[in-house]
């Protein structure tokens, strides 16, 4: 059983990552999905598939290399976590390397990145931190 199905997501991508696999596939969740498709939208993957076998969803991710074989993602990092939570209101949302970085947010709007939230004009629990 997991604890923290985030840091469970979040930790898988970021082994397969680490050694280079085209996919990786995990237990999926609506709120997995959301983070998935927030990850895709900005481009760090190249997409997703949500699998049903045997009454059992799964998650199939598609990870992203460049042109050489160099990792898009180069750091993926959990904030938020079940025994400390993070939160920041809209006028302390972060800037992660001058924009580059992504922060992907739990907001009353949904699950948004950084820049969404400013424009939304909301705050929430910061989930993780990706460039």
């Amino acid at each position: 059983m997991v604890n923290d199905p985030v840091a469970d997501l979040l930790t898988r991508i970021r082994n397969a990552n680490l050694i280079f696999k085209n996919k990786v596939k995990l237990p999926t969740s609506n709120f997995k999905e959301k983070i998935v498709s927030v990850l895709k939208k900005e481009g760090f993957i190249k997409g997703y598939n949500v699998i049903e076998k045997e009454q059992k969803k799964s998650l199939l991710i598609y990870l992203k290399y460049g042109n050489k074989g160099e990792r898009v993602i180069t750091h993926l990092e959990r904030v938020s976590k079940p025994g400390r939570r993070v939160y920041v209101n809209k006028e302390k949302l972060p800037n992660l390397l001058d924009g580059l970085g992504v922060c992907i947010l739990s907001t009353s709007k949904g699950i948004v990145t950084g820049k969404e939230a400013r424009k939304l004009g909301v705050g929430g629990e910061i989930l993780c931190y990706i460039w």
